[in-house]
């Protein structure tokens, strides 16, 4: 039951070798020999890293662990590698670059290559109220308050976009809602408040299904769910605040309006499935929060699960719907239209027409180059109808209309096997949470950051790892974090990265990953500079 949670390669590695010409000596007429430069490269995970000797230059792909140059050099030559060009989101430096060249070809040349995490902006201490300034207008000191579970797009410029979220009172002893809209520019490094009430708890004004209006505005609300379609529009749906909500709403950047698109405008509206395959103009999930989502190559919205309504009653879900804009219409796909179905596991690694993701909330999701939907983790039920946090990773082919348990355990609650921090090792898997945000780069791999779960030792609390899965390899790696649940953030200087720097342990932030790979994350439920839990603001890059 959920309850609030507080590019391309650009060439080639050449194979390292000695290359020896035999040419004109001096006045004697002797041969000279040449020798190649080159070394090794270590934690090299993303493409466009360019090393340079002189004017010769070598491209090593990502994941290359050695490089040479092209060009050898006479012994007696002196040589200098440098990097040219940073890879996409890391940074390289080289150690034993220069010097003489010898009787023997240089391989000692070392390449480090880093991705560290820079505090950007917001606050490193809790509880920090908003800073709205001028609707429209960006400025410096503008900046949203602290919050959990909101949502996040980011469009074809760039730019950052929030929605919504919630802060726990803690004198009131009630959740307070938000429905503000903002944009964050990270060319200006400047918040603009859009659109929606600087105050919480706003009720929505729907308008008219189907017409945009500058009144128009979705009510507060948390844990919703959303998309961006290829014209750069931003849909939103269902979540909760007052009551669970059903409603699909669409946010035009350019016009600056709202949409009330489908669903209801009034709370706890259960589901109609119609026929499981079957679009049909009455078709529409039933009220949520927490579910996840995805969009296709054609443009279809897709949802998973969350804690909701069904066709009868409340509880975790675990329908898959697709929802067609062109036609305006809901598809109940897989799933049971039942509350607190249990998952049916199958065989690890095999696809079969019963298999199916047991029902649960706050979980992550991806869609890979295939168009194939992936689903990992959160608060839910397993294989034996017990309910607790998963780490079961899910893989959905809309080709074949099934599901494939592929990574994780099939019962709840299982600890992470970190292993080495930065090596790939086919026994890594995190540990089972909820909460968590998630990341896909540019060659199509998986990172998870937090949640709410289990640690190394099997204790649970909130979590700051991180982790990369490779779809090529099926491989976890921690990338970076504590392997123990509960760490406090090290914020360093603000706009400046440092390999020590790290957001403290959360659930319920928020995510994006911009052109140039660099992974963003958001407030959250967590722990601050001091060790305080409670909600942030804060916003990272990695």
């Amino acid at each position: 039951m959920y309850l609030p949670i507080n590019v391309r390669r650009l060439s080639a590695t050449v194979a390292s070798s000695v290359l020896l010409v035999t040419g004109c000596g001096g006045a004697g007429g002797g041969a000279s020999a040449t020798y190649s430069i080159g070394g090794t490269i270590t934690g090299l995970t993303a493409a466009g890293l360019v090393l340079a000797n002189g004017s010769d230059m070598v491209m090593p792909a990502a994941e290359a662990t050695s490089f040479v140059f092209a060009t050898a050099l006479a012994g007696g030559s002196s040589y200098a590698v440098t990097v040219k060009t940073q890879p996409i989101a890391e940074l390289c430096q080289v150690t034993n670059g220069s010097g003489q060249v010898g009787s023997a070809a240089v391989t000692d040349v070392m390449v480090t290559c880093t991705r560290n995490w820079t505090w950007v902006s917001g606050a490193n201490t809790v509880n920090v109220k908003g800073v709205y300034g001028t609707q429209g207008t960006a400025a410096a000191a503008n900046v949203p308050g602290g919050r959990a579970s909101p949502v996040s797009w980011i469009d074809s410029a760039g730019d950052l976009w929030l929605f919504g979220g919630y802060v726990h009172d803690p004198v009131a002893g009630y959740n307070e809602y938000f429905n503000d809209l903002w944009r964050y520019s990270p060319l200006s490094g400047q918040w603009t408040w859009m659109s929606g009430s600087n105050t919480s708890n706003a009720i929505g004004v729907y308008g008219t299904q189907g017409t945009a209006a500058t009144g128009n505005v979705p009510g507060a609300r948390s844990g919703s769910l959303s998309w961006v379609d290829s014209a750069g529009n931003l849909w939103l749906f269902g979540g909760v605040g007052n009551d669970w909500l059903n409603d699909l709403w669409r946010y035009s950047p350019g016009a600056g309006q709202w949409t009330w698109v489908s669903g209801s405008n009034t709370g706890n509206a259960k589901g109609t499935y119609g026929t499981q395959g079957t679009a049909a103009v009455g078709n529409m999930p039933g009220a949520r929060v927490a579910s996840v989502s995805w969009i296709d190559s054609a443009g279809d919205l897709w949802l998973f699960g969350g804690s909701g309504w069904d066709s009868a009653g409340n509880g975790d879900l675990n329908d898959l719907w697709r929802y067609s804009p062109p036609s305006g219409q809901w598809t109940w796909i897989s799933g049971s239209n039942m509350v607190n179905a249990m998952g049916v596991y199958g065989a690890q690694g095999t696809s079969a027409a019963g298999n199916v993701p047991g029902a649960r909330d706050n979980s992550v999701s991806w869609i890979d180059s295939a168009g194939d939907l992936w689903l990992f983790g959160g608060s839910g039920y397993d294989s034996a109808g017990n309910l607790g946090q998963l780490n079961d990773l899910w893989r959905y082919s809309p080709a074949s209309g099934q599901w494939t348990w592929v990574s994780g355990s099939n019962t709840v609650n299982a600890k992470a096997t970190y292993g080495t921090q930065g090596t790939a090792a086919a026994g890594n898997v995190p540990g089972a949470r909820d909460g968590s945000v998630s990341w896909i780069d540019s060659a199509g791999d998986l990172w998870l950051f937090g949640g709410f779960g289990y640690d190394s030792a099997g204790d649970a609390g909130w979590l700051n790892d991180l982790w990369r899965y490779r779809l090529g390899s099926g491989q976890w790696t921690w990338g970076s974090g504590s392997n123990t649940a509960s760490a406090m953030g090290v914020y360093g200087v603000r706009g400046t990265s440092a390999a020590g720097n790290v957001p403290g342990a959360r659930d319920g932030s928020v995510s994006w990953i911009d052109s140039a790979g660099n992974l963003w994350l958001f407030g959250g439920w967590g722990y601050d500079s001091a060790g305080n839990l409670a909600d942030l603001n804060d916003l990272w890059v990695y």
